[in-house]
């Protein structure tokens, strides 16, 4: 089971690609846990998750935001968010829990 938190500016763009991860998973049998969450909200939230993935359009708060955790902390490829390609986003949350 993975408990990833998406992470963007406002919350509503990676609400959409929440909902395509969560039926990707569910169609794969796959055991994930998906929330998305604005920025500002990342302290409120860290706490119940194994790692974090932020939009691309705050790939400038990585450095920071890896700096209040010690959870693996990425940033969605920016055609992946884009296209809302759940497979790779996925992926890329499996790659970095170990």
């Amino acid at each position: 089971m993975m408990n990833i938190l998406l992470v963007c500016a406002g919350g509503v763009s990676t609400g959409i690609l929440m909902k395509k991860m969560m039926k990707y998973a569910d169609s794969k049998d796959i055991q994930i846990k998906v929330e998305a969450h604005a920025v500002q909200d990342f302290d409120d939230n860290i706490d119940r998750f194994d790692l974090v993935l932020l939009g691309p359009q705050i790939s400038y708060k990585l450095n920071e935001l890896k700096d209040r955790t010690a959870k693996p902390v990425a940033v969605i490829e920016s055609m992946d968010y884009a296209m809302g390609n759940a497979e790779n986003v996925i992926k890329l949350a499996a790659k970095i829990q170990g």
